[in-house]
């Protein structure tokens, strides 16, 4: 399967007055070379996933995920060198599901929106708490945030 996303930082709060739903999210990698495999825990489902390098600016990349049992997802977890610890609020805007993660622990402070598109020339009405773009800027995969915290970046 082809993931195609954009991903925004957040300008402003006035997204929470919208919020659908949320979740919490632990995830680490296992590797994160060539292809990415990650192990998450949302909520209370284990989900294993593979993503392929990003193609397009960052903006597209394969993607294989499937549930796995929650013991076996917590003892993959446990042998991750970092772990991404975040809230995922869900928001609908204008037809489009945008999946704003709020970090915590050792990232906190950072919050970043997602948007999934059905194809990578799909026009989308932005919200007004989107800020600037980052899709592509490896520094905000989560990938990288588990072996360099925000919290450690150079501000």
């Amino acid at each position: 399967m082809q993931e195609i996303e954009r991903k925004y930082l957040v300008a402003n709060e006035s997204w929470r007055e919208k919020v659908e739903r949320s979740m919490r999210i632990a995830q680490g990698y296992l590797c994160s070379r060539k292809v990415t495999a990650r192990v998450r825990i949302c909520d209370d489902r284990g989900i294993l996933t593979f993503k392929g390098k990003s193609r397009d600016g960052g903006l597209s990349r394969f993607e294989w995920e499937r549930e796995i049992p929650l013991d076996v997802a917590s003892r993959l977890l446990d042998r991750c060198n970092g772990v991404v610890d975040k809230v995922r609020h869900i928001v609908e805007h204008e037809g489009h599901t945008f999946e704003i993660d709020e970090f915590r622990g050792k990232n906190e402070g950072l919050i970043v929106a997602e948007v999934e598109l059905a194809n990578a020339d799909e026009d989308i009405a932005l919200p007004p708490w989107i800020g600037d773009e980052v899709t592509g800027v490896r520094c905000f995969y989560n990938s990288f945030l588990s072996k360099y915290p925000f919290k450690s970046w150079k501000k």
